[in-house]
């Protein structure tokens, strides 16, 4: 049928479809090698216990049927595999049906690994990856071209993407409103960037069109995308403009490759190209399937849609187990102050400020003040991240950061991988405690006087000394090392 197919948009999906495997990849990759310190079976917060207390149809997956950590290794390091292989564009020497599938794999292993992540995968762009590599299935391969339908609802993604993120800023902070969230966000992001310094520096006039300029594309533009080419195409090409600045000003794992990939799909590159390769009638069973999945899809927006328009917007929520179709949005609240918590040991055996207390270095929090922060986006630093929302809150660390500190105090080699710098080397500290730090980007004058990026002053007690755990055989009997 000519209305079911989209012959000019064969470079289109082709595009999105790589981008899209090298972002699997970069999220598997994630998953094995930081899962065991996370999630494992001795880790932070344990998926055996997970499953223990929760129902199957809270989280199904591939871990309800079996759990170990050799399984999880093979699910994790099979997504990087079936990554590679779409990435080398396998799918497209495969009958229809074996595309499908081979589309079908990633998104099925890696829904089974956020079902069991916890708060360490309780991101949004964990289920707009989810969201996307759904709708990827049905998107076609090979010679059979892509189908008008699933295009649609790509863009449908983006725009709720785009929209819910522009309204939840507009009814959120203030500071949106009034243009002057970016005089403090680049300090105050989760996890700062290279450049984010020199962004911070920028002068406010700067700062005031930055904001304005975010607010045309995600309020006005959107509606673009459903407009005909070539505007949808110019909407989409500012989408991703937007998307590259925010690379460069800060680290967001892969929400903004993804949202890249997503605008992508929706450039005509017809006019660049010439006239697209003869492509393939779908088959009937293949129309009958792409027309189902977009009346479910459209059944499950309604309520996404409905919180779009509601005053009491969320942001990030599912409303399905199985991540079909969600809501986003970010920093609907602006930070002032960058706070972070700095954890420390001493293998002194009285933990008071005449120890000598030594610091532990994460790899992309803030720490050491004379050292710029990294790039590490599209990958995904998980243990960092909740790190910055423990500053925030001890609320939001009140399940994994005991347990954290006990492993540092154990000397677990899985948890101090997570570490860019472990100072107890050669055995793990007597004590470890955790306080809070008001960081501040220097000046250009401080910077040339000091080296330092940062300024940090010290605020509060986060968690007081805490001491190694009591073997099993000592537990109730001598309280004058146990965990306080």
């Amino acid at each position: 049928m000519e209305w079911f197919s989209a012959d000019g948009y064969w470079l289109s999906r082709l595009i999105f479809q790589r981008t899209l495997a090298a972002i699997y990849l970069v999220a598997f990759l994630s998953a094995a090698l930081q899962f065991r310190a996370l999630i494992g079976e001795r880790g932070i917060l344990p998926v055996p216990e997970l499953l223990r207390r929760t129902p199957w149809k809270a989280a199904p997956g591939l871990f309800r049927l079996h759990y170990s950590d050799r399984f999880f290794v093979a699910v994790a390091w099979g997504g990087c595999t079936v990554s590679v292989a779409l990435i080398a564009g396998l799918d497209g020497f495969l009958p229809l049906w074996g595309g499908m599938l081979l589309w079908a794999l990633p998104w099925v292993l890696y829904l089974s690994i956020v079902q069991v992540g916890q708060v360490w995968y309780g991101f949004g762009w964990e289920s707009l990856l989810l969201e996307t590599g759904f709708l990827a299935v049905f998107l076609g391969t090979g010679d059979t071209a892509p189908p008008v339908l699933v295009l649609w609802l790509l863009r449908w993604l983006l725009f709720r993407l785009e929209f819910g993120a522009g309204l939840i800023k507009m009814r959120g902070d203030a500071c949106w409103r009034k243009l002057t969230c970016l005089d403090f966000h680049h300090e105050t992001q989760p996890m700062p960037g290279p450049l984010s310094w020199f962004f911070h520096r920028l002068p406010r006039p700067v700062h005031r069109v930055e904001v304005a300029a975010n607010h045309v594309t995600q309020l006005l533009v959107p509606f673009l995308l459903f407009t005909p080419q070539p505007v949808a195409s110019a909407a989409a090409a500012l989408m991703v403009l937007t998307q590259l600045w925010l690379v460069l000003s800060g680290n967001f794992a892969w929400l903004n490759w993804l949202t890249i990939a997503l605008a992508l799909s929706v450039i005509d590159w017809t006019p660049f190209t010439g006239q697209p390769p003869a492509l393939a009638a779908p088959p009937l069973w293949y129309e009958v399937v792409v027309v189902a999945v977009t009346a479910l899809v459209l059944v499950l927006s309604y309520r996404p849609a409905r919180n779009l328009l509601s005053r009491r917007q969320v942001m990030n929520r599912s409303f399905d187990p199985l991540h079909l179709v969600n809501t986003y949005g970010a920093f609907g609240s602006i930070s002032r102050m960058r706070l972070e918590v700095v954890v420390e040991g001493t293998a002194d055996p009285v933990a008071d400020e005449g120890a000598e207390w030594r610091e532990y270095g994460f790899r992309g929090k803030p720490g050491d003040v004379r050292r710029l922060p990294r790039l590490f986006a599209p990958y995904h630093l998980r243990l960092d991240w909740m790190m910055w929302f423990a500053a925030l809150s001890p609320a939001y660390a009140r399940s994994w950061f005991g347990p954290f500190t006990e492993r540092l105090l154990l000397g677990d080699r899985d948890t101090l991988r997570l570490l860019a710098y472990n100072p107890f080397p050669d055995a793990p500290p007597a004590h470890v405690r955790a306080r809070v730090f008001h960081y501040r980007f220097t000046d250009m004058r401080e910077l040339r006087a000091t080296g330092r990026w940062w300024d940090r002053t010290y605020l509060r007690e986060f968690m007081r000394p805490v001491s190694r755990p009591l073997p099993p055989e000592r537990e109730g009997r001598d309280t004058g090392r146990g965990t306080r």
